[in-house]
């Protein structure tokens, strides 16, 4: 496969990784995903610089964006960290005890961080993106603006790189020799690829898409005032 990060992406579009010789269009229509949404997000996560025309947002059924990226949420909150943290914590029982504390202590704060971005899209952005697809009114869908933030997106990868350079800078090399360390590095790197397509799905895709709904909210609002009643 070219692009082997995809195989992460399947289940959170819901589709199994056992596809046979069916065609895209067989694969999604049996797993209920729009064949276009699924090639939106297979294009985001294979072209870093992937900035789709609102043309093609507004023709693609965007009814499964925001399931999607709350299934992606949750491989990471669930899968992905835990899996890393129990690495770290086996590299940390190697190390002497104050080097390890603080190893562990900026995955916690990390961790802490990330989780407190996940809520506020969970609990803010994605409610506000539904209203929005289900043509709310603008009391409930528009006010405030609620929008997915490019320089948190980057703040978490970049204390994803400063822990890798942790990792390859101060390690001893005794440490450093055993299986956790490349592990978890391998762990990191793919991680830290799939967050930075994550933050290209909700900056290029989602973002745009909100920004059209919120528009067409406001003038449909506008207009229903100044209509006579």
């Amino acid at each position: 496969m070219s692009y082997p990060a995809l195989l992460t992406m399947l289940p959170r579009m819901g589709i199994p990784l056992c596809i046979g010789n069916r065609s895209i269009d067989q694969v999604c229509h049996d797993s209920g995903v729009d064949t276009q949404f699924f090639l939106l997000i297979c294009q985001a996560y294979t072209s870093p610089h992937f900035i789709p025309p609102l043309d093609q947002l507004l023709a693609t059924d965007m009814s499964g964006l925001v399931p999607y990226l709350q299934r992606s949420h949750h491989f990471y909150l669930h899968k992905c960290l835990p899996h890393i943290e129990h690495h770290l914590q086996h590299i940390a029982h190697h190390l002497p005890v104050a080097v390890g504390q603080v190893l562990m202590r900026f995955f916690d704060n990390y961790q802490a961080q990330v989780l407190a971005h996940f809520e506020r899209e969970e609990h803010e952005v994605f409610p506000h993106i539904v209203a929005l697809q289900a043509g709310e009114h603008a009391s409930r869908a528009t006010t405030p603006r609620r929008r997915c933030s490019s320089r948190r997106h980057t703040g978490i990868n970049n204390q994803l790189d400063d822990l890798l350079q942790i990792l390859f800078k101060y390690l001893p090399a005794s440490t450093a020799a055993t299986t956790d360390v490349p592990d978890v590095v391998l762990d990191l790197l793919q991680l830290s690829h799939d967050i930075k397509q994550h933050a290209v799905v909700e900056e290029q895709i989602l973002t745009p898409l909100v920004q059209h709904l919120e528009q067409q909210n406001a003038i449909a609002a506008t207009a229903s005032l100044s209509s006579p009643s």
